[in-house]
């Protein structure tokens, strides 16, 4: 019933936003019925010629969204239209996702350089409180989007250790001023964005590459893998696009 359902997607932006409005599309257009299954991750991998991951993204939005739902062992099944939480992102918080973009990379230098100190100023004690706050952000990351709230705070509390490692109070003074205008006016408007646009295990294997560099004590590769964290944060929050009402 399925088969040949969904085109190939070519574009290389945001492609699970991309098949998540092609989803709701299809459950819009009647082509897909409440209580219809979702084709398999493998099938819709192959349909729209992507990667799983990317189709698992797409998917853990359209569950946020309430426009599936997962049965645990059977698959996902659309959701009846009076059971639906529609989430749309409004222009205030286009508003909010554009300051906290500046927020990012604001700190993407910043960060870079306290991470190059910690890696040779770092104790055993501040490396066992950063590597705890990894694992705090493996097991929300392995929770799912249920724990979205979890994984922000581990993430914080993971550069802010790190920075306080550096032993530079400046830095620290610094990077709590920037988590501070977050906590107070950003923070909701954060945690959703990091569900729709940053969930995934590729993420945390950019905050490993930062641990492991300090573990190592090798401080150009902490830059490195800092930079290339906040960079890539900047750009998946500036180049998301918004998720269509059905």
């Amino acid at each position: 019933m399925t088969s040949g359902l969904f085109e190939r997607i070519d574009r290389p932006r945001r492609l699970p936003d991309e098949i998540a409005r092609s989803i709701s599309e299809a459950i819009s257009s009647g082509q897909l019925k409440p209580g219809d299954r979702l084709p398999t991750e493998h099938a819709l991998s192959e349909q729209f010629g992507v990667a799983r991951t990317v189709v698992r993204e797409a998917v853990s939005l359209l569950k946020y969204d309430g426009v599936i739902s997962p049965k645990r062992g059977v698959g996902a099944f659309v959701t009846e239209p009076n059971a639906r939480s529609a989430f749309r992102i409004s222009g205030a918080c286009f508003e909010k996702r554009r300051q906290l973009v500046q927020l990012l990379e604001l700190r993407t230098g910043v960060q870079a350089e306290a991470s190059a100190l910690a890696a040779g100023a770092r104790t055993s004690r501040d490396l066992a409180r950063i590597a705890a706050h990894l694992t705090e952000m493996a097991e929300a990351t392995d929770e799912g989007l249920a724990n979205a709230t979890q994984r922000f705070d581990a993430e914080t509390a993971f550069y802010r250790a790190i920075t306080e490692a550096s032993g530079n109070d400046y830095y620290v003074e610094f990077v709590g001023m920037i988590e501070r205008n977050v906590t107070e006016n950003l923070r909701s408007v954060a945690i959703k964005n990091a569900m729709a646009a940053e969930w995934g295990r590729e993420v945390l294997e950019e905050h490993r590459a930062v641990f492991q560099a300090l573990d190592q004590g090798d401080a150009e590769r902490a830059r490195t893998a800092t930079r290339t964290h906040f960079e890539r944060a900047a750009s998946r929050l500036a180049s998301r696009a918004d998720i269509a009402d059905i």
